[in-house]
């Protein structure tokens, strides 16, 4: 029977590791973005007897996966073993083995056969073998990441942190994130939204700013990410009375509820993005650098001032002014992604433009970081500290992918596919530099464009 073993240190003791383990969200943060897996079902946490029933894919084909906790010692290890799935048999033990100096090696050993023998036998050398390599080459750098951060940011003790948008692409990432840290989430979710995901909702009209100040009580921050996202469809006229209308007047309610509860949230922190510097060709942005001019240089400025009550009212507000968010599962590398595998994909424009870029892992971790750092406040540019330009990264995620990029956009084509969004969303210029950031303290994951593509890509 094949065994596949993984090892790696981390710098933290075997029961911090296990816990890490053991809380909520763990199994969310090990799932590699490039596997659709879907959680069918779940009782009781890493003990025995405890169950998961898992969706996903081989090809087309829906498969689905029950695994049964076998095994448990606390602080030092557990073992699933597969009920019912792809494998004939499947046995995986984790381990945080103990090391000299107070830290640990995790361990992953897995014992699995493949059903139809021979076949079987082929399959796990020219596919499975590798795939078990690439998935915990990923759940390895991401528990040791995670670890290292909350162990940085243990100082503040557990917090109690609202989410708007925690469905969205970086709220999916950061709820998870929270809760392996021991941190408490409060989903704030629209009427009837919540029975989607367990944990602990409230309900949040940002339309109406109706919102229960008993919902909050207890909380220490909230996280606000919830707006229509800026690249769903062509910026017609509508479409950007949509883009203001989600941010803006749900941000100013928000601010302005807060800002009237007698005991509010210490702590507001909210989502903005690099739009607001505008096309600057030739430039390096940092948080002191003025707004641009267009319709997001526009929006931005009035979607940070909304906030001004909360501001008013003594609350620590922070705005992070994000990039692009590098993920796989959605926002600008998703939409690349296709015509980049299939061989079509290119720079867009002349290429000269300069992007400003963040691995998801980072995004949702500067939020953790913001949360916690209780000195910061106002804006700050959540992006990596290695700006690029369009044609590097048109090439990086060529190379990344194995496929050539020989197909230019050029920005005539673009500004009639798309309007305006091509020359201030697909075209313009922007280098923004992470100055506050880093000047807090807070400590990349990804700082390199090649290497954040590579983590979240599995390549």
């Amino acid at each position: 029977m094949p065994v596949f073993t993984v090892r790696t240190r981390i710098a933290a003791s075997p029961a911090r590791v296990f816990a890490w383990h053991e809380r909520p969200g763990a199994f969310e943060r090990l799932v590699p973005p490039w596997e659709p897996i879907r959680i069918v079902e779940r009782t009781g946490g890493l003990e025995v007897g405890a169950r998961t029933v898992l969706e996903m894919r081989a090809g087309p084909f829906p498969v689905r996966w029950v695994a049964e906790h076998t095994g448990y010692v606390d602080g030092r290890e557990f073992c699933d073993e597969q009920r019912g799935g792809p494998f004939r048999c499947w046995r995986h033990l984790h381990r945080m083995l103990p090391e000299p100096d107070g830290r640990c090696t995790l361990e992953d050993q897995i014992e699995y056969e493949l059903p139809f023998g021979l076949l079987g036998r082929l399959a796990d050398r020219l596919a499975v073998r590798s795939k078990l390599e690439r998935t915990f080459r990923y759940r390895h750098a991401v528990t040791a990441a995670d670890v290292e951060l909350h162990a940085r940011l243990a100082h503040t003790g557990p917090l109690r942190v609202a989410i708007t948008g925690s469905h969205g692409l970086i709220g999916s990432t950061l709820v998870p994130m929270l809760t392996t840290g021991g941190h408490e989430v409060v989903r704030l979710t629209r009427p009837r939204a919540g029975a989607q995901v367990p944990g602990e909702h409230a309900t949040w009209d940002p339309a109406r700013g109706v919102l229960d100040p008993r919902s909050l009580e207890g909380v220490d921050a909230v996280v606000h990410l919830a707006g229509a996202n800026v690249g769903a469809r062509r910026w017609s006229a509508s479409f950007k009375r949509t883009i203001v209308e989600s941010r803006v007047g749900p941000t100013r309610r928000l601010a302005e509820q807060l800002a009237s509860f007698s005991s509010p949230p210490q702590t507001l922190i909210c989502a903005s993005g690099v739009g607001f510097y505008g096309h600057r060709p030739g430039e390096t942005l940092t948080e002191e650098s003025p707004a641009g001019s267009g319709f997001l240089a526009d929006l931005g400025r009035a979607w940070e001032e909304a906030a001004r009550p909360a501001i008013d009212a003594g609350i620590r507000v922070v705005w992070m002014r994000l990039g692009i968010v590098l993920s796989p599962v959605g926002g600008a590398l998703a939409r690349l992604l296709t015509p980049f595998r299939l061989g079509v994909g290119g720079r867009l424009g002349s290429g000269r433009a300069d992007t400003s870029w963040i691995s998801i892992d980072d995004a949702a971790a500067s939020v953790c970081h913001a949360l916690c750092t209780t000195d910061l406040r106002g804006v700050v540019n959540a992006t990596a500290p290695e700006p690029v330009s369009q044609a590097e990264f048109t090439r990086t995620l060529a190379r990344v992918v194995r496929r050539p990029a020989w197909v230019p956009v050029p920005a005539a084509a673009l500004r009639l596919a798309v309007g305006d969004m091509a020359d201030e969303a697909l075209l313009a210029s922007a280098r923004a530099m992470p100055a506050r950031l880093e000047k807090s303290g807070y400590v990349f994951r990804h700082r390199h464009l090649e290497q954040a593509l590579r983590h979240v890509l599995g390549r």
